[in-house]
């Protein structure tokens, strides 16, 4: 696959919160206004990224030359640990407003499906170090993309005459599934369409 091709295919045909259903919890949970929303989207994006690089690096250079293949999950979780550690500091550092506002979804991008799901997908795939980069920023992205579309909808309906059996979280789950409905419109025929695969 070309990388404009794995940046599409991530962001928008295989969007990971609205196509594959992974990663729900910071999605509903952070969701409630823009900047929180685009903070949480930006320390994914990050971690998914560099973790990405870093898994397949590790999984290349040290798990296949020893035949340690299926200790897969468990160093990727602990690489994806380190980071985010990482992050959480560096975070609390900038921004201890938007640190307090995270709370305990920050240390739960450790364990967020996204993270996890793009670095098992690119050794799955066989991607190279590159294609895992880009792929690892793809799967960020399009979180980052349904987050803040869906902080977007949350803040105007905070305004609305919502019936008090949909109010809060339900709600969330009716808008969230209604955008995911959107995204179903990507498909595979836009790469053939494009010519990208």
């Amino acid at each position: 696959m070309t990388i404009i091709a794995i940046l599409l295919t991530y962001i928008f045909i295989n969007n990971f919160i609205l196509v594959q259903f992974l990663g729900l919890c910071p999605f509903i949970g952070v969701s409630k206004n823009s900047e929180n929303a685009i903070g949480m989207g930006a320390a994914v994006t990050f971690v998914t990224a560099i973790t990405s690089t870093i898994c397949w690096c590790v999984y290349h250079w040290f798990l296949v030359p020893f035949h340690l293949e299926y200790l897969e999950t468990l160093t990727f979780i602990l690489v994806i640990a380190s980071l985010v550690q990482f992050v959480e500091m560096v975070i609390k550092k900038i921004s201890p407003p938007l640190y307090k506002a995270l709370g305990i979804y920050l240390p739960l991008i450790t364990t967020n499906c996204v993270v996890l799901g793009i670095a098992i997908i690119n050794i799955t795939n066989q991607y190279n170090a590159i294609e895992s980069f880009f792929s690892g920023l793809a799967a960020g992205l399009g979180f980052t993309l349904a987050i803040i579309l869906m902080s977007n909808i949350r803040e105007r309906l905070e305004f609305k005459p919502v019936p008090k059996v949909f109010q809060g979280v339900p709600i969330a789950f009716t808008s969230a599934g209604l955008m995911a409905l959107a995204f179903m419109a990507f498909d595979k025929s836009l790469l053939t369409n494009l010519h990208l695969v």
